[in-house]
């Protein structure tokens, strides 16, 4: 390769992908913004009736649950207390179902939003233990995805990290699946008996 020719590595990104970044974001206020506006925010200070309002609201309750789960898990609120309200309002097998869904679609969220959206950003942050499982992800990839979301579960710096890391989407994915049924399933079925 000559000079002319190789890759600069401070070279900006095309306009394209910065327009997809600003509309990630974009979706990202409105989103917040919108449910600022129509109170759920103040719903979710009353537990009791925010639990009784998605169970009146039937698939709609579960839509609403997967939703903000999906939208809040990855941008900081933790997805324990999620995991954890859903048996609390749901029989077990359905909060189960739920928090599948929902822990599936934020990690994906926080996956592809390291990957593709803010990248250099992310890069910088994520902390220094998880950076010693990088050798690891090179040679047993689903393998590692599995021990670590089995261990870890959800955290944000995890999904931020296998964003960035050289792990395939669909490794990700269902490395993350088998990872997550475990813990979820006891949460799930103990939940409330330990409530």
């Amino acid at each position: 390769m000559t000079a002319s020719t190789k890759p600069s590595s401070t070279a900006m990104p095309s306009p394209r992908l910065r327009a997809v970044k600003l509309g990630v974001i974009g979706l990202v206020l409105i989103m917040l913004t919108s449910a600022w506006y129509f109170g759920i925010f103040a719903r979710v200070g009353e537990p009791k009736a925010l639990a009784h309002t998605l169970v009146e609201m039937g698939a709609w309750g579960y839509l609403a649950f997967i939703v903000a789960y999906t939208v809040l898990q990855p941008f900081g609120v933790p997805g324990t207390v999620f995991v954890a309200a859903a048996p609390l309002i749901w029989p077990w097998p359905t909060a189960f179902a739920l928090s599948m869904v929902g822990t599936m679609a934020a990690s994906v969220v926080g996956f592809t939003f390291a990957r593709f959206v803010a990248r250099d950003w992310v890069s910088a942050r994520i902390p220094a233990r998880l950076r010693k499982y990088d050798a690891a992800l090179e040679r047993n990839a689903f393998s590692t995805v599995v021990v670590l979301r089995l261990l870890l579960w959800m955290p944000q710096a995890l999904h931020a990290f296998f964003g960035i890391s050289k792990v395939g989407f669909w490794i990700h994915f269902w490395g993350s699946l088998v990872g997550y049924v475990l813990p979820l399933l006891v949460v799930s079925y103990l939940g409330a008996k330990l409530a």
